[in-house]
């Protein structure tokens, strides 16, 4: 198979092909080729379901970290990890440090958390997950700094198979991903670095949930 990946969304409209759910049974085959590669994996009911299972994963008093994620936001996990004052939170730290004078503690203090919290852009009938990042702080942790991994994933980014997971990274995930950093920060996104999940070797490690429905890019 041949892939190419360009570093700048194609173009800033998305492509409504990736946007519809998967139906219950593709859900739950994609469930048990999770499974099958060593991720533990919960498929929610809905998004309120989905917000209990990732927060009763987190013990309070951990400290958590999270990469960007439209998801989380969506689902009020960001909200009730940084400002409940039930969790450890490392983003608001973070944002308060100066990475010209405190780069390494930064660099340090996000690369290892408890608990990392994430989304991914896609994942494969047959398993395999691809998370994409424009900086990738976020790619680390979840390779294995961070303790354990909580992925919340909508069903409408379950796709066929490897080269269509790029695919909907090019035409769905960064054109809405670049246009919501434009907003934020003035500038653009770029697919910089791609991570393939094929398989984890540390029993419960890595918890995927699965929501039936559209939420986040």
């Amino acid at each position: 198979m041949s892939i190419t990946i360009t570093r700048q969304p194609a173009s800033s409209t998305a492509n409504p092909e990736f946007s519809r759910a998967a139906d219950g049974p593709t859900i739950e085959r994609t469930a048990e080729a999770l499974r099958a590669r060593g991720f533990d994996v919960s498929v929610a009911r809905d998004r309120d379901d989905a917000r209990r299972l990732v927060l009763d994963l987190v013990p309070e008093g951990a400290e958590v970290g999270q990469g960007a994620s439209n998801t989380l936001e969506e689902l009020g996990v960001t909200a009730e990890i940084e400002t409940s004052g039930r969790f450890v939170a490392i983003r608001p730290r973070l944002r308060s440090m100066d990475r010209a004078t405190e780069g390494r503690e930064i660099r340090k203090l996000g690369a290892a958390p408890d608990f990392w919290l994430n989304s991914a852009q896609a994942i494969t009938v047959d398993g395999q997950i691809v998370i994409v990042s424009f900086g990738g702080s976020q790619l680390g942790p979840i390779v294995s700094g961070a303790g354990k991994v909580i992925l919340a994933v909508g069903a409408h980014k379950i796709v066929p198979d490897l080269e269509t997971a790029l695919r909907r990274v090019e035409e769905q995930s960064f054109p809405q991903e670049s246009s919501r950093l434009q907003a934020r920060l003035g500038i653009p996104s770029a697919i910089n670095k791609v991570l393939i999940l094929s398989g984890e070797v540390f029993p419960g490690r890595i918890q995927v949930i699965l929501i039936p429905e559209a939420i986040g890019f």
